[in-house]
């Protein structure tokens, strides 16, 4: 028999660790080459492992809830030594091929003789069960005991991992919150008038009457709300508006959107339209493809345009169309249709939401005719397209103007204050606008 290691895959550049939402498979099952074993999350996106070798699992080194380091074993599948050959070439496969799911593999040993094991292993605490029957692990224990939390606080502390278990991140954002609470309610220093002091504003007081249902966020909305908020501290937010004439938009798509469907067996949609034209701008006003790192401001090179996506559990996701500046109308929507597929089945992989330099967001399709979106850090702006609606218009002529009912639609640009002025931002925002109601007629696809 041979022994052949499970390792936490590297899963993005700036992700030095996972948490195990559960294993799939227990100890002692048959593991098929390539089956899912367990499932693992990210700040950015869930994912499954699958097992780059066929055998028994033999042993599972870390449990539902832990937190585990990028290349750290996770498990030990057994098999026999004449099925080793053919297990390393397809380990070889899936790291080749699998759309980058794991980028490290541990290669086929005929006898691993010591096998690495993470804090969590060499840690001799056993694991503690409170009064509430909660379970914590040595991790979590060892944190708690150097930040001075009691086990009735752990029990009082609302876990994300499975089973409600408290997690690494659990116990640090709760440790973070204790230490904010002292600091606001320590007394003020005297302060000059020529100083200015900081004020953080109490939790505000929430009563329950009969019937309120309390609902527990899930991990992405609770990841989705500090990012929000993040947000709102980072950048003083302002949002121009623009009313654009898309009818020409509009007449082109209905032209063309039954011959592309029947061609290319998917829908076209005016969302590759938007974007074709916020490319275009941004060639136009480089200075809104940046990023802000203290006082330095990082000019992107390359145009990654992120879309917000709706998922079926009701959150929202951004997936990322990279080098979008070097894709035709027709490679964006093949691109758009593809990261939105991804999203609604829940088969977004880490490299997919990231590296985004703007953010386009569709309000429309929930039949709004504008809104105010928040900036997706560390970007410094993002755009929001209302819904198309037919309104009367005036309508220059060589005649003189005329009343016409047309298509028009609402444009949203917030961006940060700090390095993106009311010029540049409301510039932009007319350009991206201009671009839509000029758009040829006969644009072929």
């Amino acid at each position: 028999m041979a022994e052949f290691q499970i390792v936490m895959p590297k899963m993005g550049e700036s992700i030095a660790e996972a948490t195990i939402i559960r294993w799939l498979k227990k100890e002692g099952d048959l593991i098929n080459l390539d089956e899912a074993v367990l499932e693992i999350a990210t700040d950015k996106v869930d994912s499954e492992i699958p097992s780059p070798f066929s055998g028994i699992l033999s042993k599972k080194l870390f449990n539902d809830g832990d937190v585990v380091e990028v290349g750290k074993t996770l498990a030990i599948i057994v098999s026999d030594v004449n099925e080793t050959t053919e297990n390393s070439k397809s380990n070889l496969e899936i790291e080749n091929n699998l759309e980058n799911v794991s980028n490290s593999k541990t290669n086929a040993e005929p006898e691993i003789k010591d096998i690495p094991l993470s804090p969590i292993q060499i840690d001799e605490t056993p694991h503690v069960k409170g009064e509430t029957n909660k379970f914590y692990s040595p991790l979590v224990l060892n944190i708690a005991r150097q930040e001075g939390v009691s086990v009735s606080e752990l029990e009082n502390i609302n876990g994300t991992g499975n089973d409600n278990r408290v997690t690494k991140r659990d116990i640090l954002a709760y440790i973070e919150e204790k230490k904010s609470s002292i600091k606001s309610f320590n007394p003020a220093p005297v302060v000059s008038v020529h100083e200015t002091k900081t004020v953080t504003a109490p939790q505000p007081k929430i009563t329950l009457s009969g019937g309120d249902e309390i609902i527990e966020m899930d991990r992405m909305r609770k990841l989705i709300a500090e990012h929000m908020v993040m947000s709102k501290h980072t950048s003083p937010h302002v949002t121009s508006f623009v009313e654009a004439d898309v009818t020409n938009i509009v007449n082109w798509r209905n032209k063309i959107k039954d011959t592309f469907n029947k061609r290319e067996g998917e829908n076209f949609t005016f969302t590759p339209i938007f974007i074709y034209a916020i490319v275009k701008a941004i060639k136009d006003f480089p200075m809104i493809n940046i990023s802000l790192d203290g006082d330095k401001i990082i000019k992107k090179k390359n145009i990654n345009i992120g879309m917000a996506t709706a998922l079926p559990s009701g959150n929202l996701i951004v997936p990322v169309i990279k080098n979008a500046d070097t894709k035709s109308l027709l490679g964006l929507a093949k691109e758009v249709n593809n990261l939105s597929n991804k999203a609604r089945n829940s088969k977004l992989l880490p490299e997919d939401i990231q590296d985004g330099t703007y953010t386009i967001t569709n309000v429309g399709t929930f039949g709004n005719v504008l809104g105010t979106p928040i900036i997706n850090q560390p970007q410094v702006a993002i755009m929001a397209t209302g819904a198309i609606r037919k309104k009367p218009a005036v309508i220059e002529t060589e005649y003189g103007d005329v009343i016409a009912v047309r298509h028009m639609m609402y444009l949203s640009h917030s961006y940060d204050h700090r390095v993106v002025d009311g010029a540049l931002g409301g510039s932009f925002v007319k350009r991206v606008a201009d671009y839509l109601e000029n758009w040829d007629l006969n644009t072929e696809i």
